[in-house]
């Protein structure tokens, strides 16, 4: 197992991934609250899991032995909080985590408050006590007290009129390394409420914007995917990392594919 993949490693390569048309890292999704299953996905092509604390069911007890999972496997884990509940970012990230999800930041403030959780000063306010992480990092701590801003990433979520109004602001804003795109949710704010429709033009057009916005200050942009198509386009449009949808999506259609192949075999 690498230190360097386990933590590290997510950060460096998306800070130096190439960016060529359809080499976007990929990340599995995972809200179902199984130790194993996360080891699962972390075995198959993905670059990184996911680990859903928002809409997924996982939580606090379920993160520690996932991240230990995945990393048993030679990858990173991220872990994708529940909406302002920065504190969880901490301890994530004290438990092994290479990245940290937030939902639902809309302004400079809350990118802001957000980075304060994730990064040591000067950058930002984070307290020491990264019992397990030292262990996947193989760092002493003054080492790793050094590295760690640029260990872990934090991504910003874009989901919302406000979101994509402060998104220069919310780039801009120190310990911020990327944001990621919900366009189901997008999607929604788009219409005022009218439709859940992520493939929908006005998302497509955002996310043109979105990307262009990150280009212009160096930052990552990473997007969330509903079919494998969709995917397959946010690559060819150079998105720097994406999520191919979730394990419940992906259990679904496997269970489809082996009823449909049962019945017509």
């Amino acid at each position: 197992m690498s230190a360097q993949a386990t933590v590290g490693g997510l950060s460096h390569r998306l800070a130096t991934r190439s960016r060529e048309s359809g080499s976007a890292l990929l990340t599995a999704w995972t809200g179902i609250p199984d130790a194993l299953l996360a080891g699962v996905l972390a075995r198959e092509n993905f670059d990184c899991v996911t680990l859903d604390m928002q809409h997924g069911a996982h939580d606090i007890a379920s993160i520690i032995p996932s991240i230990a999972q995945v990393a048993l496997a030679g990858k990173p884990s991220i872990v994708r909080i529940p909406v302002g509940q920065f504190e969880t970012a901490s301890r994530a990230l004290d438990l092994g985590a290479a990245g940290i999800i937030a939902p639902m930041i809309n302004s400079g403030a809350d990118a802001k408050a957000f980075a304060s959780f994730t990064k040591y000063p000067p950058v930002g306010e984070r307290s020491w006590g990264p019992a397990v992480t030292l262990g996947l990092t193989g760092h002493a701590p003054g080492d790793y007290l050094r590295q760690a801003n640029t260990l872990h990433v934090s991504i910003a979520m874009v989901e919302t009129r406000e979101a994509l109004a402060a998104l220069d602001d919310i780039l801009a804003t120190d310990g911020i390394d990327g944001v990621l795109v919900g366009p189901s949710d997008l999607s929604i704010a788009l219409s005022n409420g009218g439709h859940v429709d992520p493939t929908n033009k006005d998302v497509f057009a955002a996310l043109d914007h979105v990307l262009a916005r990150c280009r212009a200050h160096n930052k990552a942009a990473t997007v969330f995917a509903t079919t494998p198509a969709m995917s397959a386009k946010l690559a060819r449009d150079g998105f720097d990392m994406i999520a191919l949808g979730t394990d419940m999506m992906q259990l679904r259609a496997g269970i489809k594919a082996t009823l449909d192949g049962h019945k017509n075999g």
